[in-house]
């Protein structure tokens, strides 16, 4: 089992720091205000414990971001370069602008030569970002079930042991992992979250993920 080190107090935190202690991993959530945690924590039990940022990260094997995209730089700049170091960083991130969705669509902040996840291990060089969890809603994060069929999780990263420890927790948590490549594949991946919502946005269907199909 791995210490975890959750960054952000919202629900996507929330879900996947509960799918980690339901599977026997330590985890630490990180928030700006750690009083939001005091609920989370007395409920988690004895592997379940909070602090700030760079806190989490410390404490961690692996770290989690879970956070707005809009904050995820300021949200790795708290929890330290040198706690990141070496590390795995799960990046559930996605650059949401703070703009209305047109006829359903998200807007990014970023472009289509560009991503959040580029960005982010442009400025923090020396972890290792894996993108996850990013093209799905959080109810179906955590052993999603879609009547026996197992969806696709689209990954990428430029390194290959930091992909295959993210791969080890995402079959835990009952999804098939499809490795992309390298970091720039997030432009690829982080748009997903744009079709993913399209559905739920125009016809409030939000009971779905993406499957990959191999012949």
């Amino acid at each position: 089992m791995a210490k975890f080190g959750v960054l952000g107090s919202g629900v996507v935190g929330e879900v996947l720091a509960n799918g980690l202690l339901k599977y026997g991993h330590e985890v630490m959530r990180g928030s700006r205000d750690v009083s939001k945690l005091a609920a989370w924590k007395s409920a988690g039990g004895a592997n379940a414990k909070a602090g700030g940022f760079a806190d989490a990260a410390d404490f961690a094997d692996i770290v989690l971001l879970a956070v707005k995209g809009g904050a995820a730089e300021s949200a790795l700049a708290l929890a330290g370069a040198e706690h990141l170091k070496a590390k795995t960083v799960i990046d559930a991130t996605n650059p949401i602008a703070d703009a209305a969705p047109v006829n359903g669509v998200l807007q990014f902040f970023t472009g289509p030569n560009d991503s959040l996840m580029e960005r982010l291990q442009s400025k923090f060089p020396e972890a290792h970002l894996v993108k996850a969890f990013s093209c799905v809603g959080n109810a179906f994060m955590v052993n999603p079930d879609f009547g026996g069929q197992v969806p696709t999780m689209f990954i990428c990263g430029n390194d290959a042991a930091a992909k295959r420890e993210v791969t080890s927790i995402l079959v835990q948590f009952g999804w098939d992992a499809e490795d992309m490549g390298g970091v720039e594949a997030a432009r690829a991946i982080e748009p997903l979250c744009m079709l993913w919502c399209i559905p739920g946005l125009r016809g409030g269907s939000w009971s779905h993920a993406f499957k990959l199909l191999k012949k």
